[in-house]
């Protein structure tokens, strides 16, 4: 299983406020995709896959109306 460094950004829908929810944890998974179609499964999920040369994976998610982006990081 491969290990990440898991940022999680909810994004404040304010617009005078441009402040956002930051969580960062350490995540062992097989298939990031999986692990954010899992995290989500009961709600409308629509997201972009991005996955960098480092082997970074970003996700930028719309669920619930709200944007939020899931960035993974190899250890």
């Amino acid at each position: 299983m491969q290990e990440y460094e898991a940022v999680w950004e909810i994004f404040n829908l304010c617009a005078n406020n441009q402040m956002r929810d930051v969580f960062i944890e350490e995540i062992e998974c097989e298939d990031p995709e999986l692990y954010i179609k899992n995290k989500f499964k009961d709600k409308e999920l629509k997201y972009e896959k991005t996955v960098k040369s480092d082997g970074t994976i970003i996700f930028d998610i719309i669920t619930s109306g709200i944007k939020q982006r899931y960035t993974f990081t190899p250890f």
